[in-house]
């Protein structure tokens, strides 16, 4: 049996956020394809191309691991991103369709922010401090996507929804 230590849990983890990110990558041309608003179809878009560059700082840590890129399925992020495909289908042509997109993709942000927060950390305690730096590379852009998601849901969507 292999050693149940903080570094098989780190790559356990880094494999997960790996699956979560190419499912990501995969789910947001579709629903800036839907949004009827340009600024959160702008937004998903923008976001599209940042989630390339996660899923290659991701490999850059496999790398320094040793390890393939591989990732394992995450039953959180598939849970959520099966939500949002629910609010495209159900809310489709709804004037709730963008305030429900950016729900989905505030809970895809969040558990990211909370995957990226916690990898950093474990790396830095595993004294991986090239895995530090892109991780907080990452969770800044998440960070800040979750921002721009909140501005854009207080300034126009949710009104709207309304």
């Amino acid at each position: 049996m292999s050693e149940k230590n903080l570094s098989a849990l780190f790559l356990d983890t880094l494999k997960d956020i790996y699956y979560a990110e190419k499912q990501i990558y995969k789910s947001l041309p579709k629903m800036a394809k839907v949004a009827s608003s340009d600024q959160l179809r702008n937004a998903f878009e923008k976001h599209h191309d940042e989630t390339e560059g996660h899923i290659e700082r991701l490999e850059k840590i496999f790398d320094l691991l040793g390890k393939p890129a591989r990732g394992k399925n995450c039953d959180a992020i598939e849970g959520t991103l099966d939500e949002g495909e629910e609010i495209m289908d159900g809310y489709k042509d709804a004037p709730a369709l963008d305030a429900g997109l950016l729900a989905a993709a505030q809970a895809v942000e969040h558990y990211e922010i909370s995957r990226y927060g916690t990898l950093k950390s474990w790396a830095a305690k595993l004294n991986m401090n090239e895995a530090v730096k892109l991780l907080d590379q990452t969770l800044a852009e998440e960070k800040k996507t979750d921002d721009t998601l909140s501005k854009i849901a207080v300034s126009a969507i949710n009104a709207e929804a309304a």
